[in-house]
């Protein structure tokens, strides 16, 4: 194969580390670079296999360009069906018989829970994990884990002061799933809100993840009069909560949490007419905003999706966010250069700054060794029908 280096992005090669000697970890050598992953292809939340069959088919183009420093990308990746006891037995396969060097976007907060401990303890780089609770970034107490995602406590803080700004006698329904993830987005809402929450908010409803429809919640959540509904979940259960609240005649207005915004995977299984309105959050850019049409790294990843995974919706926001995370990996890997060791890997994960090519303009990634958060900015979006539209001014969050 030809050997030539993938730029990921705007960051000069002369500002990577030299390549010096070499060293190498569990997972690396002279020919490979042995990366884990569980997602859930299948079960509640198999909405975002697509993020793992992105991240494959990005590596496997880094591959065909000569890998990263000669050596070719191992992507090894696991169904965990979103339950966190199968994501245990995953992970303790890919770091105990599979040897990774790392584990990349394990998807959620329920399963990342099950396995932090253990990583920690087996010192082994748990990095970019595809949830965005805030105890992902506690480098004192976890130095092997890293988020990806903006903080979920901080993106529930944003809608509830947009929420007192714009309609301060609102009187306020919650969805939520019933577990960490849930919790931490009503959390960080409730202290949003502050002394007049308790008021505001007049119902909340909870689900499971192996509910089969949260129907019977949103008519109740309907019947306790609220005008403004934040609905907290999952794909597959916020295209449900979307579809309902339009079927039943509920015009509350609608705030959607940014992990489920994506047009392709949810908004358009729920109903494009039955999803304007809506109100987000966004970090990256999105493939549905013509906006972007000309832009060169969405250019890329429109080739990209074609040619290597022409079955897929590349108008899924979860294949951009799949291909950022890809691209933020072969940047820290550059980074390590020759010293492919576990240590070397989280001290770089910790030293990034890097301007994203998938990534809303001047939204970086950047972590230092005493704040594990790469990034801290978004947009308040709203969606028109066919695509999400910004409003207000980016905000971060923290």
């Amino acid at each position: 194969m030809q050997r030539r280096t993938v730029v990921a992005g705007g960051l000069a090669l002369a500002a990577l580390p030299a390549l010096g000697q070499k060293k190498y970890g569990p997972g690396a050598s002279d020919k490979e670079i042995r990366i884990g992953n569980t997602i859930p292809y299948s079960g509640p939340a198999s909405a975002y296999g697509i993020i793992g069959r992105v991240q494959a088919a990005y590596f496997k183009m880094v591959n065909e360009q000569g890998g990263i420093g000669g050596r070719q990308l191992n992507y090894i990746s696991l169904d965990d069906g979103y339950s966190p006891p199968k994501t245990v037995e995953m992970v303790r396969k890919l770091v105990e018989q599979d040897e990774v060097l790392f584990t990349v976007s394990t998807l959620g907060t329920p399963s990342n829970s099950a396995i932090h401990k253990y990583m920690n303890q087996k010192k082994v780089p748990h990095l970019f994990v595809a949830t965005g609770a805030s105890k992902w970034n506690d480098p004192k107490d976890f130095p092997w884990t890293m988020g990806f995602n903006p903080n979920y406590q901080s993106e529930g803080k944003l809608y509830a002061q947009d929420i007192l700004r714009s309609r301060p006698n609102a009187k306020i329904a919650v969805l939520y799933q019933n577990d960490d993830y849930g919790k931490d987005y009503l959390k960080g809402f409730m202290e949003g809100l502050g002394e007049k929450g308790k008021a505001m908010v007049v119902k909340t409803a909870t689900y499971e993840v192996t509910d089969p429809t949260i129907d019977s919640q949103i008519v109740t959540l309907q019947s306790s009069g609220a005008d403004v509904f934040f609905n907290i979940t999952t794909p597959k259960f916020a295209a449900q909560a979307i579809r309902k609240v339009a079927d039943i005649g509920w015009k509350p207005v609608h705030y959607l949490n940014q992990v489920s915004s994506s047009v392709g995977s949810v908004l358009k299984p729920a109903g494009l007419d039955k999803s304007v309105g809506l109100i987000s959050m966004q970090y990256f850019k999105d493939p549905t905003d013509p906006k972007w049409a000309n832009d060169k790294p969405m250019q890329e990843y429109f080739a990209f999706m074609k040619k290597y995974l022409p079955g897929e919706d590349p108008m899924d926001g979860t294949a951009t966010y799949g291909m950022a995370v890809a691209q933020l990996v072969v940047q820290l890997l550059k980074q390590c250069g020759n010293d492919l060791t576990r240590e070397n890997v989280m001290k770089q994960a910790a030293s990034l700054k890097f301007q994203v090519p998938l990534m809303l303009p001047g939204v970086v990634a950047e972590t230092s060794a005493s704040d594990f958060a790469p990034f801290q900015t978004m947009q308040l979006v709203k969606f028109d029908g066919k695509t999400w539209q910004g409003f207000g001014e980016p905000m971060a969050v923290r």
